[in-house]
């Protein structure tokens, strides 16, 4: 029965913790933000750390004693959530290589996983669950009855099962479209760069075959010009690949100028 109970609660405090997360984003984002990892809606982050909460301030001497201090209660609460947090972020980066979450622009962040003025916030939040939700929310297990958590644990149990294990196999197929999508773009980009490459050599020949079969007199005179002027009747793409054309066969002239130097002084 026990485990029925905390496995309800688990998926009570999930829906809360959705409900917080998808108000809190949409209000941030201006527009209907469906948070969480999973389709339905639940996000087990906050689920699991309420009922681990429930657990350690119900059964731990000492930390169930009503007289614990808040400030000790906010401290393990906000190493607990920044644990939790970062593991997760963790397993779920390993596994479909993505985040849900990076704090990399927050300030005192570890590895985009985690940061301190979010883990100060669920500090304060888990103050409250604490001291208020968690007592009133066990108060009510005497009003229902064993069977009815039994019952309704097995429905969420099957529920959650099925819309994890849609969940798993969505996100394995999108990786893999993903990947094929990648291999394909550095396919097309390898084909391109080398269309590019061969473009490019073929020019440079180009260039080498026209320079070589310049007279004396037109190479001296191809040294001498600065720039050429616009023609009216040409567009500005045609004198810009002129000027580039020039350009480049001053260039061969200067490397051919500065290997025949070279070889003299040899």
């Amino acid at each position: 029965m026990i485990i029925a109970q905390y496995f309800v609660e688990f998926i009570f405090y999930s829906f809360l913790g959705w409900v917080w997360e998808s108000v809190y984003c949409t209000a941030k984002e201006k527009k209907w933000a469906d948070r969480g990892f999973l389709f339905g809606p639940v996000c087990p982050i906050y689920g699991s750390c309420v009922v681990a909460a429930s657990i350690v301030f119900s059964f731990i001497p000492g930390l169930a004693d009503p007289a614990f201090p808040v400030w000790g209660i906010f401290i393990i609460c906000a190493i607990g959530s920044a644990i939790a947090e970062f593991g997760t972020s963790w397993v779920l980066d390993k596994r479909f290589h993505a985040r849900w979450w990076d704090y990399s622009k927050v300030p005192f962040n570890l590895q985009g996983r985690i940061c301190l003025p979010v883990s100060v916030a669920f500090g304060v939040a888990g103050v409250l669950v604490v001291k208020y939700l968690i007592p009133f929310i066990n108060g009510m297990h005497s009003l229902i009855s064993p069977t009815v958590y039994e019952i309704v644990a097995l429905i969420f149990a099957m529920g959650f099962g099925a819309d994890f294990a849609l969940t798993e196999a969505s996100l394995s197929a999108l990786l893999k479209n993903v990947e094929r999508m990648h291999n394909e773009f550095n396919v097309q980009a390898q084909q391109n760069y080398e269309k590019i490459s061969a473009a490019q050599n073929a020019v440079t020949e180009r260039v080498h075959a026209e320079v070589a079969a310049l007279s004396f007199n037109q190479k001296r005179i191809l040294k001498n010009i600065v720039r050429f002027t616009a023609e009216k009747n040409k567009t500005l793409i045609q004198n810009a690949n002129k000027q580039e054309l020039i350009a480049s066969l001053k260039e061969v002239l200067r490397k051919e100028k500065e290997k025949q130097k070279e070889t003299e002084e040899v």
